[in-house]
């Protein structure tokens, strides 16, 4: 029987890969643009991606019985992206603080049945999305190198992302995680610790004009959080009984999907650059 070439087969990791690639690189050409034609622009790019993310996390939720409110989360979402540029950590943190508080009060019309879930629900929305975002956002702010931090943070993480495929689909024969992901191995986070402390190395000495080790240090602290963060999103989804948050991007999934491991590293490169470069 012939095989049907109308249709591109899956990758053995189960990406589109044309797709995937085309989508990564025009995802990479708007936050460059973005950042080294008017940087406070990356603003408008991380929170159009973060709220498209609370979107497909408020209706996952709403699926599992959660009930939250769109306007609170979204509203505090925008208000913390706009802190962390304009006000930096501590005006971040006091947006959150209201966020959550917008989010009990919103929530309270609707009765004390489920009172408990539903704000820990969106708490725990709030703390992982727009919160570890406003990271990213921190990261821009410096007026001499904020983009090139910028920079050195996606480069990490897509050098992970990258490193661990090419390495996972060569050479992957131990499952690292088989109960939360079983597609990742050992021999795939190999690739990716050599691809991130590489990348790392690179970026720091090259864009940030710092040391070399300063550079392996966010390399191997950033394929821990990246490494994490994949693995986290998978826990919720495996919760939640999905595959992917949706299927906006294609080869990707959701945009949360894409996501994962860039809001886990982030707060940790910041603090890394903050007190290293």
């Amino acid at each position: 029987m012939g095989v049907d070439q109308s249709t591109p087969a899956p990758s053995r990791a189960g990406r589109n890969l044309p797709a995937a690639i085309a989508v990564g690189v025009g995802l990479g050409a708007v936050i460059l643009g973005s950042l080294f034609w008017q940087k406070v622009l990356f603003i408008f790019v991380v929170l159009a991606a973060v709220l498209v993310a609370v979107d497909e996390l408020i209706r996952v939720f709403h699926n599992s019985g959660a009930k939250l409110h769109r306007i609170p989360l979204f509203a505090g979402t925008t208000a913390m992206a706009v802190a962390a540029y304009f006000g930096g950590p501590l005006a971040l943190l006091v947006a959150m603080a209201l966020t959550v508080l917008a989010t009990i009060f919103w929530r309270m019309p609707d009765g004390s049945a489920g009172f408990v879930r539903d704000v820990t629900t969106g708490t725990f929305l709030i703390s992982y999305v727009p919160l570890l975002a406003g990271f990213a956002i921190l990261l821009v702010q410096p007026e001499h190198d904020g983009p090139e931090r910028v920079v050195t943070f996606f480069l990490v993480v897509v050098a992970s992302d990258v490193g661990g495929y090419v390495a996972g689909i060569l050479f992957g024969k131990h499952p690292m995680a088989p109960t939360i992901s079983p597609k990742k191995t050992w021999e795939g986070f190999a690739g990716s610790t050599l691809a991130c402390i590489g990348a790392g190395i690179a970026a720091v000495v090259w864009l940030l004009d710092g040391h070399w080790w300063v550079g392996a240090i966010v390399g191997a602290v950033a394929v821990l959080t990246a490494t994490v963060g994949d693995l986290a999103e998978s826990m919720i989804k495996r919760d939640l009984g999905i595959k992917d948050m949706s299927n906006l991007l294609p080869g990707h999934g959701g945009v949360m999907d894409r996501l994962d491991s860039l809001l886990a590293t982030a707060p940790a490169v910041w603090l890394l650059l903050h007190l290293l470069v």
